[in-house]
């Protein structure tokens, strides 16, 4: 149901607070577009899609949309970790930890297959605390692949599309 009541009024005691934050978000988008009229975003998914399809760059050799997830209730951003065989065939494991994925796969259950994405420069471990830490210079497919549950997620950041592979 959210707060709607009358034009631009909320009656917050009737409020269903599920919906309310989101019926808020959405009059004030109305609003900004009254005012604002072109209220396209520099960066974001959208435009990020836009670019690796070729929809504002042409073509351009792009093949990955990196991604930060947060974590629903913490709102926290999400670090994954993963491991690959050492080179040297052993039973040893190298293991890596980013906050940057490439989107693999995404089931009809929101179960996703993410692979980590790093710099060249971060080695096996970014020992970031936020994505900002992160060296983001390169960030290259690393062929490391989780699973997760994308119902687990509250909020996603795209970055500008690049070529990982």
């Amino acid at each position: 149901m959210g707060c709607r009541g009358k034009e631009k009024d909320y009656d917050f005691d009737k409020c269903d607070f599920k919906d309310c934050v989101c019926d808020i978000l959405r009059d004030i988008k109305a609003a900004q577009d009254e005012v604002a009229g072109d209220n396209c975003c520099d960066y974001g998914c959208k435009q990020s899609i836009d670019d690796l399809v070729g929809g504002t760059m042409g073509g351009n050799g792009r093949d990955t949309i990196p991604v930060i997830l947060y974590c629903e209730g913490t709102c926290k951003p999400f670090k994954g970790f993963g491991g690959k065989r050492c080179e040297d065939n052993s039973n040893n494991f190298d293991v890596k930890e980013s906050f940057f994925f490439r989107v693999k796969d995404v089931d009809d259950d929101c179960c996703a297959t993410l692979e980590l994405l790093l710099s060249p420069e971060t080695g096996s471990d970014c020992g970031c605390e936020c994505p900002a830490e992160q060296e983001t210079e390169d960030l290259s497919a690393t062929g490391i692949c989780i699973t997760v549950d994308l119902k687990c997620f509250c909020h996603v950041t795209c970055l500008p599309a690049i070529s990982a592979l």
